[in-house]
This record gives C-alpha cells, structure tokens and sequence, in this order.
C-alpha cells in the first residue's frame, strides 16, 4: 500500500454527496447575517457563531476597511519580526482589560491560540488534563506538547478528581471549555477551581463560545463564576462574538511575555491582519456600549430552549445559546437536516467523530439579531419535520 492509497480509497464523503447528504462546504453568497443565501436559496442562519450580530455591523466593516486603507492588507511577517502593530497592541490592552488580566497576547485563529499556549507551557512529566467533550484545539495542542494528556468524563467532578489523585504532587494544568460548543452546557468552574487548587493543579479555560455570551461584561465562564483570578489563562476567540478571525491568550504578564518568545504558534505565524484586528477593537466596543445585545441574546436562548423542550425535543444540559436537538441515529441527523435545509433553515448535523456513536444531533445556535418572528418561522419547522421524522 502506497502513502496515497488513504486518500484515493477514502470513499464516504463522495458515499454521501452521491445520496444528497452531504452538509459540508456549503457556499454561501451573502453576509453572515440572521438570513443568508447559500446555494442560490435564501435561508434563516441557525447555525452560525456570531452570537451578538455583529458580522454585519456598519461600524466593524468600517473599521476593517479603515484599517486596510491605513495598513494595507496584510503584515507580511510574524509578530515576533515585523509583524507588530500600534493595532495588535492596542486590541490586546483591551482583551486583558476585558478578562480582568496583566497582558494577552493574539493568535492569528483561535486553533492556534490553543495549540500555541498548551503546547508551550507543558512540558515533558507534566501532565494536561481535559474534558472529554473539550474542542479538538485543545487536544492537538496537547498532542504537540512533550506532556501527558489524562481525560475525565464530561462535566464529571468525580473523574476529574480521580484523576488528579493519579498525578498528586506532579506539576498539571488543567483545560476546559467554558461553553461546550456541541453540548450547549457550561462547565463546572466552581468545583474545577476547587480541585485544582486542593491538588496544586494550574487553570485554563476556553471562552470560544462564552466570549460575548457569559459573565456581566461578556468576558466569559471564568467572570460569570467570579473565578477569573483562580484561572491562570483565559482563551477566547474573535470568529464569534467578536465578528472577524483570529484569538487570543489572556494571563499575567510573565505568562504572556513567555508565550511570545516559546509559543511557536505565534512565532512562526503572521501575525493577525489589519482588517481583523481592528473589527475585533470596535466589536469590542460595541459589547461594552450595547449590553442589551447580550440580554436579547438571553431573551432568544430562552424562548428557543422552552419552546423546544415543550414540543418534546431533547436538549441534554444546554443551557445557553448552543442548542443541541439530539436524535440518536447518524442518518436520522442527517435526513432532519436535509429536510429542515428543505424548508430554509440553516443547521448543522453533528455525527462521530464530533460525537459518540449513536449520539448524533443538530446543532443550532442563536443570534441576538434573530426577530421573534424568525424564530417563531423556524419553530413551526421544526415541529413538522421533528413529528414527519417521529424525533418527537
């Protein structure tokens, strides 16, 4: 067998366009609004990340192109040559400022955010340990550290101790989610501060999804719980909340200052371009000056969560704006996404490896910007496919 033998006899995804199943690669051909035309059909976004409507807002689009008209389009470089701006170093004021922390420094995707911060800070007879439901970045930047990965069962107090039993008196940091971006449920940060701390172990949380979402400024799980300073690193991303690409580490200013000289992640980047930065500075604006778009977003999650709990779906622990319809079988999740796509709405299947076998659902996820209406049109769907489909 021949090194390219895997790719030319891997068969399942072409298996699945050939059957009309397959969800991936979408084109879209329009902003990444509440609506979106995708494949020429106009549809209702329930799939999207942009949690507080933002991708779409005149003063972050005018930022981006002010910034491409002063900057040009790129920096040529990484941050740790020539590829720092006055911008990079004003958003990162900012984001340290937002996650009650000395310094942060910013990563050109939030991927390698994750993998450049585990991957540099734990180093070999050290050990990392994670959720089971933790986001693939935090399990490939465990993999690129010369340290131990331990997994504990989801949100699972018991385990996550067992496991710290298991490495007492080892040097360990521990990684978590703060918002689970499959699940919709919220890490337990109380009980997880409280045991790293009674077994010397360090904190990181990842506010991919919590950013804009939890806490009374938006900074996320680890404010919401009033942790932020029991957690030594604080992640988060900008392709969310804060409408544009990119993330970013928050921590003391040692961390930091060592993260930018061992990070290779960053190192051997370019840095983050002009036009992103700068949407992610004024989007941080926005939340600060706008907090009833956090408290619509709320508004939406609950209606979204009652009336699909009402109609008999299954949510499992969600609790926030990600909302997971569980169904249990792969061509199930996916016969429910092509007939709700059918009928205009905009979702994703998640099915293995995203998920363990027979634990297949659709996600939905919502946006401050949705109308009452919006959602009331989108319920009414998922009603009659969910009974068409005996989902519920």
């Amino acid at each position: 067998m021949s090194l390219l033998d895997k790719c030319y006899n891997f068969t399942e995804a072409r298996q699945a366009m050939a059957m009309g199943y397959y969800p991936y690669f979408r084109v879209i051909t329009s902003e990444q609004d509440t609506e979106v035309i995708c494949n020429g059909q106009k549809m209702l976004m329930m799939g999207s990340n942009s949690y507080l409507g933002l991708t779409t807002h005149p003063r972050v689009k005018e930022a981006s192109i002010k910034a491409i008209e002063k900057y040009g389009s790129g920096c040529a470089g990484s941050r740790f040559l020539n590829g720092t701006l006055d911008i990079h170093i004003q958003l990162e004021e900012e984001l340290a400022k937002l996650c009650g922390k000395d310094a942060a420094i910013a990563y050109p995707t939030g991927y390698q955010a994750n993998v450049g911060c585990i991957s540099a800070i734990v180093n070999k007879h050290e050990f990392i340990i994670t959720d089971k439901y933790d986001h693939a970045s935090i399990i490939d930047g465990c993999s690129l550290s010369d340290g131990t990965m331990l997994r504990y069962n989801h949100n699972d107090m018991r385990s996550l101790e067992r496991t710290l039993q298991k490495i007492a008196g080892k040097n360990s940091l521990i990684v978590v989610d703060g918002i689970f971006s499959m699940e919709g449920d919220i890490a337990k940060l109380p009980e997880i501060a409280s045991l790293a701390e009674s077994y010397g172990s360090n904190l990181m949380v990842d506010e991919a999804h919590s950013l804009g979402v939890l806490g009374a400024t938006g900074a996320g799980a680890a404010e919401h719980f009033g942790l932020t300073n029991k957690t030594d690193f604080i992640m988060g991303t900008f392709s969310k909340s804060l409408a544009s690409v990119g993330g970013f580490i928050a921590a003391s200013e040692p961390l930091i200052h060592y993260l930018k000289h061992k990070s290779r992640a960053l190192i051997f980047s370019a840095s983050l371009p002009p036009a992103s930065t700068a949407s992610v500075l004024e989007a941080l604006k926005i939340m600060k000056e706008e907090p009833e778009r956090i408290a619509k977003l709320w508004e939406n999650t609950h209606y979204m969560l009652s009336e699909f709990k009402s109609m008999g779906y299954n949510t499992g622990e969600s609790c926030t704006p990600v909302i997971p319809l569980h169904v249990g079988n792969m061509m199930v999740a996916f016969d429910m996404w092509r007939r709700l796509g059918e009928e205009g709405l905009f979702v994703n299947p998640v099915v293995p490896p995203a998920v363990p076998p027979n634990s297949c659902l659709i996600r939905c996820s919502f946006m401050a910007t949705h109308t009452r209406e919006q959602l009331d049109m989108a319920l009414d769907k998922f009603r009659k496919i969910g009974k068409e489909l005996k989902v519920i």
